[in-house]
């Protein structure tokens, strides 16, 4: 059985929404292993006059639970414990 869990994310880009996307996509992959879906939910810019300046999209990015890890990671903590 696959578990879900669900995150919301800021990404910003001075060239355009879907360089923000991509890059907050790119950077959340660092730290979370199992990406697996993402979902649009806000874009909005500033602008100065008629020049838009920074683009902005809120992402709502899910990633699958590892439900082996903590029973990996269990066992190993004993063992080292001497348990």
């Amino acid at each position: 059985m696959d578990i879900k869990k669900h995150l919301i994310i800021t990404g910003n880009s001075n060239v355009s929404w879907k360089d923000a996307i991509v890059k907050a996509i790119a950077e959340a992959s660092k730290t979370i292993d199992y990406l697996s879906e993402v979902k649009i939910l806000d874009q909005r810019a500033s602008i100065d006059g008629d020049k838009i300046l920074e683009y902005f999209v809120d992402l709502d990015i899910s990633f699958t639970l590892d439900l082996d890890r903590k029973k990996n990671q269990g066992g190993a903590q004993n063992e080292s414990n001497g348990n």
